[in-house]
């Protein structure tokens, strides 16, 4: 493999760098001009929730989502999930993906992530849009939920939410600590300030956290990052879900299009699958007819008993799943609080009873 000369690779760092500052400086100027009123953050006339992170890439927003509706709902409010349908041809105009009884758009026209909650949470109405408000608005109007749970939001602040739970990946919470595009960060640290507690993710995987963290309620010290303020902090653990096939002790062909498709191998090989080859793909990948058709080639030629992927990816290829010859099994993640489920359990009803 040829290598880039020093230069190049020190070129490429600068131009990182100096594009990272410039991103980081109208991130900052945005959030100003919402503190200041000059931008106005609008209001829902009901209690709203959101799910974020500040880090790009995967920290199980969405099964979050999931975990929390079906808390809430546990617990006897009505909920209704709005998100933005990331690449979905609804995101622009806004749409009804479910309106929890039947699903009323594909996966191309919900984006991925929604068209799997709907799938999942039958009887929950599920919206999409790029204007977060209007949506809500629209779920408010037809389905008059408690709550609203918005996914992936802490960066929205067009809209108001009144409970911010963040999600931190524990084994990497901050990436390199630089703000995009040289590292991970969506916004500087100070922006955590807005949050009402974190949840750490993949809890299990690292044996302390890279900050000092209390359990459940108790809060953690993080003037020492310039947070300015402690938080509640809640761990959490991904649990693998196998939907249709078994794949221990057998051959299989992977594929995925996820923000961390390493995460994915890793998770097959934790459940006995022996990967006989793999096909990775970007975040949100639009499998073709053509791509599905090549994937079942790949597993043929190396001999596989079955193709396996990600729920996610599996809500991108219902049109064509045809194309998949060898038997598929498809994982999906749970999120599990373990011990701090009663913990979190408390601090979403005392919070929610703050409002309700």
């Amino acid at each position: 493999m040829r290598l880039l000369p020093k230069s190049a690779i020190e070129k490429a760092g600068g131009f990182l760098s100096v594009a990272s500052v410039i991103y980081g400086w109208g991130v900052k100027l945005r959030t100003m001009l919402y503190q200041q009123g000059i931008l106005k953050s609008r209001r829902l006339p009901c209690l709203v929730i959101s799910i974020g992170n500040i880090t790009a890439g995967g920290t199980g927003k969405t099964p979050m989502t999931i975990y929390l509706t079906k808390l809430l709902k546990n617990l006897g409010y009505s909920v209704a999930i709005v998100s933005r349908g990331y690449r979905g041809k609804a995101e622009k105009n806004g749409g009804i993906v479910s309106n929890g009884h039947e699903i009323l758009m594909t996966s191309e026209e919900a984006g991925d992530e929604p068209f799997m909650m709907a799938q999942i949470l039958n009887d929950v109405p599920v919206l999409v849009g790029g204007n977060r408000f209007a949506s809500g608005m629209r779920a408010i109007q037809q389905f008059k939920p408690d709550i609203i749970v918005l996914d992936d939001a802490f960066q929205h602040l067009r809209l108001h939410r009144d409970i911010n739970l963040v999600l931190l990946d524990s084994r990497n919470p901050f990436g390199n600590g630089h703000l995009l595009p040289k590292g991970r960060l969506r916004e500087p640290l100070s922006a955590l300030e807005r949050a009402d507690a974190f949840i750490l993710t993949r809890s299990d995987l690292t044996p302390l956290p890279p900050f000092p963290v209390g359990q459940g309620e108790t809060p953690i010290s993080v003037s020492e990052r310039g947070w300015g303020r402690g938080y509640p902090v809640f761990r959490s653990v991904h649990i693998p879900r196998i939907r249709k096939n078994e794949i221990n002790n057998r051959r299989v062909f992977a594929f995925s299009g996820i923000a961390d498709n390493q995460d994915f191998l890793q998770t097959v090989r934790t459940l006995g699958g022996e990967i006989v080859g793999f096909k990775g793909f970007a975040d949100h990948y639009p499998y073709s007819l053509r791509d599905l058709e090549d994937i079942a080639a790949y597993a043929k030629n190396a001999q596989a008993e079955m193709l396996v992927t990600t729920e996610k990816d599996h809500a991108r290829i219902a049109d064509n799943i045809r194309a998949l010859q060898p038997d598929l099994a498809v994982i999906g993640i749970d999120i599990s609080f373990k011990s701090d489920a009663p913990e979190f359990e408390a601090f979403i009803q005392r919070r929610i009873a703050q409002y309700i």
